[in-house]
């Protein structure tokens, strides 16, 4: 475990640019929501929440930048952006035929990998040596 310690602020950067990368879904919610549930044709809510839900998946990917960068908001920081992705990928599992499909099967399985590996780095670092 000491190599995913030492090389945290690595691993953070690239967490959290990948999930920064979601920010697409600002600028062009139709083609997130063809790529990753495969809609066609949304509705003009579901584009209005597409664009809510993507600021704050970039807004996480961020703050997984800083935490990065900065090493006291490291726990805080994994806490609550893993909490998402935990959330995400639970609700994207619960209805496999409908949602794990596309872009969203792919993006599970790789904030499931980013929450193994928070919550490997919290544990190792919370027990005393």
């Amino acid at each position: 475990m000491n190599l995913l310690v030492d090389n945290i602020q690595w691993v953070l950067l690239v967490c959290g640019l990948l999930t920064f990368s979601l920010v697409q879904g600002v600028f062009a919610p139709r083609s997130v929501l063809n790529r990753y549930f495969g809609e066609i044709e949304p509705s003009e809510a579901a584009v209005m929440l597409l664009r809510s839900w993507a600021t704050l998946v970039a807004i996480s990917g961020l703050f997984l930048i800083y935490a990065a960068l900065t090493p006291a908001v490291r726990p805080t920081a994994l806490i609550v952006v893993g909490t998402g992705k935990l959330v995400f990928v639970s609700l994207i599992v619960s209805q496999p035929p409908r949602f794990l499909k596309g872009q969203a099967r792919v993006a599970a399985a790789v904030d499931g990998v980013m929450v193994v590996i928070f919550a490997a780095y919290l544990i190792t670092t919370q027990i005393p040596a």
